[in-house]
């Protein structure tokens, strides 16, 4: 697992230098940055469908009782276990706080 999170890390950090390098019209480093998480993710498990995804955290929800954005700590410490590897923290954490406004 420790092996993955670095990886998970590797391919965040290389999406947001895309992103920085996107809003500087630098392109042609995006693209660079783009590829190498592309071939940093074939080493990462399948990544979890959104759907999928929406439905497991609103079975988290359901289960812990969760109400408001105060629960949202509870929700995600249980989902991030649950889904480590199959999904970016990030992703996870908009939909836990759009089901729990």
């Amino acid at each position: 697992s420790d092996e993955i999170k670095i990886l998970q890390k590797l391919v965040k950090q290389r999406k947001e230098s895309a992103e920085i390098y996107k809003k500087q019209s630098r392109l042609e480093l995006a693209n660079i940055e783009i590829n190498q998480s592309r071939i940093i993710e074939r080493f990462l498990p399948d990544q979890i469908s959104t759907e999928d995804l929406d439905k497991l955290i609103t079975e988290i929800i359901n289960q812990t009782g969760a109400h408001g954005m105060k629960d949202m700590g509870k929700v995600m410490g249980i989902a991030s276990s649950k889904l480590s590897g199959k999904a970016d923290g990030k992703t996870i954490s908009n939909i836990v706080r759009s089901k729990l406004m």
